[in-house]
C-alpha cells in the first residue's frame, strides 16, 4: 500500500476507533460516583470527535471536489454541534456532579439539542461518501457505503456508550477504512 494510501486510511480509522477505546468505560449514567470517570472521558473525546468529519471529505475531495466542500461544510456543523455536547452534557455536567452540585439536567438537554442537527449533518455527509463510492459500482465499495451509512445511523442515538456506541465507532472505522482504500483517485 503506497504513503498517498495510509495518510488517509490512518485519518479515518484512528479517531473512530480512539474513540471506541474511551467509550469501553464509559458510565450509562451519571453519578457522584461516576463524576471524574465521565468528565474525564470527555476531556479526551472533545479532541478526537471533530477529527470524525474528515472521513466523508477525504472519500470525496479527488474525484469529486463539489461535493468535498459540502461534506467540509456539513462536517463543520458536526464539529461545532458535537464538540458542544461534550462541553456540556459531559465536561459542564461530570464537573457539577464532581463537585456535588445540581444541574446537569439542563446542560443535558442543551448538549442534546445542538448534537442532533450536527449528527444528522454527519449523517448526510456520510450519505454523499456513500453514493459516491456505490457509483463506482465496485462490490467491495458497496460493502463499505452501507458500514458507514449503519454506522452513521446508529451513531444518532449511540453516542460512544457500551456496547452499542463502541461498535458503532468500530462499524464506522471498518467502513471508512474500506472507502479510503477503494476511492477513485486522480490518475487511476
Amino acid at each position: 500500500m503506497r504513503r498517498a494510501t495510509w495518510i488517509p486510511l490512518l485519518a479515518v480509522v484512528l479517531p473512530p476507533v480512539a474513540l471506541a477505546v474511551a467509550g469501553l468505560p464509559h458510565p450509562q449514567d451519571l453519578t457522584a460516583s461516576d463524576a471524574l470517570v465521565w468528565r474525564n472521558i470527555h476531556l479526551v473525546a472533545l479532541w478526537i470527535f471533530p477529527l470524525l468529519a474528515l472521513a466523508p471529505w477525504l472519500v470525496l475531495r479527488e474525484r469529486h471536489p463539489r461535493l468535498a466542500v459540502v461534506a467540509a461544510v456539513l462536517g463543520y456543523l458536526f464539529a461545532c454541534g458535537y464538540t458542544a455536547l461534550d462541553v456540556l452534557a459531559g465536561i459542564g455536567a461530570g464537573g457539577l456532579a464532581l463537585h456535588g452540585l445540581r444541574g446537569e439536567g439542563v446542560l443535558f438537554s442543551l448538549g442534546r439539542a445542538l448534537a442532533l442537527p450536527a449528527v444528522i449533518a454527519y449523517l448526510a455527509a456520510t450519505v454523499l461518501a456513500a453514493l459516491a463510492a456505490v457509483a463506482t459500482r465496485r462490490p467491495i465499495a458497496v460493502l463499505g457505503a452501507l458500514l458507514v451509512v449503519a454506522g452513521a445511523v446508529s451513531f444518532l442515538t449511540s453516542h460512544i456508550y457500551p456496547p452499542r456506541g463502541v461498535v458503532t465507532m468500530l462499524v464506522l472505522a471498518a467502513g471508512w477504512a474500506v472507502l479510503v482504500v477503494v476511492r477513485p483517485r486522480e490518475g487511476r
